[in-house]
Order: C-alpha cells, then structure tokens, then sequence
C-alpha cells in the first residue's frame, strides 16, 4: 500500500492586486529539510490513523511551520494529488492551496526543518528540485490567477 501524507501550499500577497499580474506579487512558503538532501517543499507530512487527509494537512503545517488553522485561508477548488517513488514504495501527497492571514505572519520551525523561504514562483521552482513539485506550483500559480 502506498505511503499517504498531505500538505498545504501556503503562500502570500505582498501587497492587493487589482488584475492578473497582482500575482507577480504571492511568495510560496518552502521549508528546508534538517535530514536527507535539505530538499525544499511545502509542509508536509504522513496521515496519523484516524485522521483525514485535510486534518493531516493542517497538523502538518502547524507542527512545522508554527502556523494554526486560523491564521490561513483554504482556497477553495484547488487539490493536487502527487504519485512518486521513495525508497523503491509508492508514495501518494495530497496538496491544498491555503492564503497566510496576515503576510507578516510569523514562520515557527520544527527540529525537521532548518531554514524558510518565502518564494516568487520563479525561485520557488528553482528551489524545489523535483519536476512534480515544480509543475504542482505552477499549476497553483495559474489556478490563483484564473480566480482573479
């Protein structure tokens, strides 16, 4: 059976947007892994039993990020499933879109990761070495600009 964990795409607008070209103005929110390759992703992590998918996703990013449930704003419409590799066994993550607040939010880290990055599309991309997440962002970037 595959491995299951969720996540949320946090993001922020640094200032009001009035068109499409407002999105110029989101960071996407990376953390830095503290093991491994310190590979860059959104928060993340495996569904504990009894819980579901949209719960892990906010336990996640509470646990690792220091942000709670009600500093974000779910973006309706947007659910992005991920199918990989790790270690030779099928992984599934599920990932939401989700809006900080108040853009000054403080970022609270976890012992899993050591650093953050709030990230224009084009460094975000950059950051996130693998072509899935890449694509995932991208894809979250249209999907914000199509609801402007």
């Amino acid at each position: 059976m595959a491995v299951r964990a969720c996540g949320l795409i946090i993001y922020r607008r640094l200032q009001p947007a009035p068109s499409c070209r407002g999105t110029d103005s989101i960071e996407y929110l990376l953390l830095q892994t503290s093991y491994g390759t310190h590979h860059w992703t959104p928060p993340k992590g495996h569904v504990d039993p009894g819980e579901d998918d949209l719960e892990t996703a906010f336990r996640e990013t509470r646990e690792e990020a220091g942000l709670q449930a009600s500093q974000l704003t779910l973006i309706e419409g947007y659910r992005k499933e991920l199918h990989y590799p790790v270690r030779g066994k099928p992984k599934t993550v599920v990932y939401w879109l989700a809006e900080v607040k108040d853009s000054n939010t403080e970022i609270k880290l976890s012992e899993e990761h050591q650093a953050f990055q709030w990230l224009k599309l084009e460094d975000a991309c950059r950051f996130a070495e693998y072509e899935d997440m890449q694509a995932t962002l991208k894809e979250a970037h249209q999907f914000l600009c199509s609801k402007e």
